[in-house]
């Protein structure tokens, strides 16, 4: 058979990235289609797929350059997968739903998010695709018909015990203190972040204060640029290690959902300063039922 896989966020390949092995093992052919978007490319350098980045350049932060690289992405990709001819599509885009409903092909919408929380995104996707592959927390809004629910988290498929194993020389290797909090900085610039906020410069400032005072160092994951003042604090590292330095920490303090989410499969506490605090049911359910992640407004 013919799987083709597309992905707008390192976290929806690593979900995958198994059943990719698995596939391309038992003899099926592979696509992979990526866009711009973190350290994505990154981690796909470093496995051994072959793919294709159909969006190198980063995008604006605007409704318009949104549905100006949805335009883009369907017009260069419509043609390659009609050529292709995928018997199923893989992805948490709604390019592929699209242009799977076009050419008439089954497209799995892989995601974790609930669809009052990317309800652009689910518009754009939902009524197109044929399946909605979520943990059973995830509300789908009027589209439930097409959910298959699952009892687990997205991130578990790659930071389950059975699948990963932190490594404590990797912390050795990059010469981290032992005693250390991760700070995670995300640029918040997806279809559903709009007009959403996270940790301002303020209270940045004000945590790494917090946890000097405590006797932890504070290092700074960013997702885009940051001030030239933390520079001496910037974790630099290789992105297919962050969950080895990230399983080792004392802490994550964070605006970022995913990492939030990975971080409790760790059983690493985690603090999330957000707009989006208390509106997604994957945290809610990892805060409220099992206490591994505290948001606040």
């Amino acid at each position: 058979m013919k799987f083709a896989f597309y992905f707008g966020h390192p976290a929806q390949f690593l979900f995958v990235r198994k059943t990719i092995t698995d596939l391309i093992d038992q003899g099926h052919q592979v696509l992979i289609h990526i866009k711009k978007k973190d350290v994505l490319e990154e981690l796909l350098k470093s496995s051994s797929f072959e793919y294709t980045n159909v969006q190198p350049e980063k995008r604006k932060n605007s409704k318009l350059a949104a549905l100006s690289s949805l335009l883009k992405r369907n017009r260069t990709m419509f043609p390659i997968l009609r050529k292709f001819k995928p018997d199923l599509l893989i992805s948490s885009d709604a390019s592929y739903a699209q242009i799977g409903f076009l050419l008439r092909v089954p497209c799995v919408t892989i995601l974790e998010d609930d669809y009052k929380v990317i309800k652009k995104l689910g518009l754009m996707s939902y009524p197109f695709t044929s399946t909605i592959l979520c943990p059973e927390a995830c509300d789908v809004g009027r589209w439930g018909r097409k959910k298959v629910g699952y009892k687990g988290y997205m991130k578990l498929a790659y930071l389950h015990p059975s699948v990963f194993t932190p490594n404590k020389e990797i912390v050795t290797k990059y010469a981290l203190p032992k005693k250390y909090a991760i700070i995670r900085l995300a640029q918040l610039t997806a279809y559903h972040d709009e007009g959403m906020k996270g940790i301002s410069e303020v209270l940045l400032i004000a945590v790494i204060d917090q946890l000097r005072k405590k006797g932890i160092t504070p290092v700074i994951s960013a997702e885009g640029e940051i001030d030239n003042r933390y520079n001496s604090l910037l974790l630099d590292i290789e992105a297919k290690d962050m969950h080895d330095v990230l399983a080792y920490a004392k802490l994550l303090i964070c605006d970022s959902q995913s990492m939030s989410v990975e971080a409790s499969m760790l059983g690493i506490p985690s603090l999330r300063y957000s707009s989006f605090s208390g509106k997604i049911s994957v945290l809610e359910e990892l805060e409220n039922d099992y206490g591994l992640t505290f948001g606040f407004p």
